[in-house]
């Protein structure tokens, strides 16, 4: 255990010394690894994790969904989203703020990504948002805080890796996380009236939503009957969440062809993207693993499960300190760190708790509970200052606004936030209810 904290100790200074984390956990895995064992067994260990990620069947899902949510950017299909939101919501004072919320929910429902969420939204929600009089943090808020729906509401990318790092059944994760997902919708729509009642000044009167286009329409239901598609597809079991990938990757090239809304030109870029956010993706699941065979040799996790049992520590106590190392990570690290750093330890104390009677005393149930709460904290990380992702991604995209700005405007989506993390952890039910 002591030379686990010290590698735990030398993987983050690396990484606040800005070293790459993928490369960071991956050396510190492999040194580690080759003090205990010498370096011939490190250097086949290293070989295997590479090898077994590359041609790993199971992430094959990962590049198809993120090509999925490529099309959907590059065709224009979620400005179809926002103007059905806008019919919706409209005629009620933030109507454009709410009715942004609302299509980045759907958006991230068929794309499984925030960020891409938050770069598309930004382009086509502020500059209508701008042209009514839109205060720009309400504004930014609401497109930075209604991306990170994109990481619980199913086809979840962030789910997927969960599911493949604890070996759990990616489709009862998806399914899991459905109603914590449209609970985070609901709660983020009600921050948003919240906040206009309280400064009016952010949003101008009520105006008259804009008519819809037949391509807008075309592309609400096409988007509707993707969603429809996957889930049903995978909760009727009739194909794999593996299948599901290539299935809803293929009707989204479909749908955007025949909305004639992806050039030859936009196809190459969604593309491109895919292929650099899937080697980004590969190469830090390459690390963790590679530092997850480090500190489960060394037996860190047995020995935090050890020190569990030594002190006495309630199953309940033991879940409240795991979450607030969640909130103090996700100030520093990005999302997708965080869950590869963090679940190979915590998954294995998780799996071994005793919560007695009720819906966690199954031991898988509590593993699909944990994973839940985990990417709704890794939701807060992603516009927790001072690291954010969605708002820096934000912040690229609209240059002219303010990081404190931005920051101000998902204050009230935070609190919304913290409000569903505390109804998920008193109410474990609500995120297992679907799988009975």
């Amino acid at each position: 255990m002591t030379l686990s904290l010290i590698a735990l100790g030398v993987l983050l200074a690396l990484i606040f010394a800005r070293v790459p984390i993928a490369f960071a956990m991956a050396l510190v895995g492999a040194v580690g690894f080759a003090s205990m064992r010498g370096w011939e067994a490190a250097g086949a260990m290293v070989g295997a994790a590479v090898f077994e990620t590359g041609r790993s069947y199971s992430l094959s899902v990962v590049p198809l969904f993120i090509l999925m949510g490529a099309i959907l950017a590059k065709s224009g299909i979620a400005h179809g989203l926002f103007a059905g939101a806008d019919r919706l919501f409209g005629r009620m004072r933030g109507g454009l703020a709410l009715a942004t919320v609302l299509s980045c929910g759907g958006f991230s429902a068929v794309s499984g990504s925030s960020l891409a969420t938050a770069a598309t939204m930004s382009r086509v929600a502020m500059p209508p948002m701008r042209r009514f009089g839109y205060a720009d943090s309400l504004a930014a808020g609401s497109i930075a805080a209604g991306g990170t729906l994109g990481i619980l509401i199913p086809p979840s990318v962030i789910m997927i890796i969960y599911g493949l790092l604890t070996e759990s059944d990616i489709g009862k994760l998806f399914i899991a996380g459905l109603l914590p997902g449209l609970l985070g919708l609901a709660l983020y729509l009600v921050a948003v009236v919240v906040a206009v009642r309280v400064d009016p000044s952010l949003a101008p009167p009520v105006s008259e939503p804009a008519p819809m286009s037949r391509r807008d329409r075309l592309g609400v239901a096409g988007t509707l009957a993707l969603f429809v598609f996957i889930m049903g597809g995978i909760y009727g079991g009739f194909f794999t969440p593996i299948e599901a990938a290539g299935m809803g990757a293929g009707f989204a090239l479909l749908l955007a062809l025949a909305m004639r809304g992806l050039t030859r030109a936009r196809f190459a870029e969604a593309c491109r993207e895919t292929l650099l956010a899937s080697a980004m993706i590969f190469a830090i699941i390459i690390g963790a693993e590679i530092f997850s065979a480090f500190v489960n040799f060394a037996g860190l996790p047995d020995a935090l499960v050890d020190l569990v049992y030594e002190f006495e520590l309630s199953p309940w106590a033991v879940i409240a300190m795991m979450v607030a190392i969640y909130l103090v990570m996700g100030c520093v690290f990005e999302s997708l760190s965080m869950i590869l750093l963090t679940v190979p330890v915590f998954y294995p104390i998780v799996a071994q708790l005793d919560f007695g009677a009720g819906p966690l005393a199954d031991p898988e149930a509590a593993v699909i509970w944990f994973a839940v709460i985990v990417v709704v904290v890794t939701e807060i990380s992603l516009i927790t200052p001072p690291v954010g992702m969605n708002v820096f991604v934000l912040r690229a995209t609209l240059p002219d606004i303010e990081l404190r700005t931005i920051f101000r405007g998902v204050l009230p989506f935070w609190f919304a936030d913290i409000v569903r993390l505390a109804i998920l952890l008193a109410v474990p039910s609500l995120s297992l209810l679907l799988l009975r």
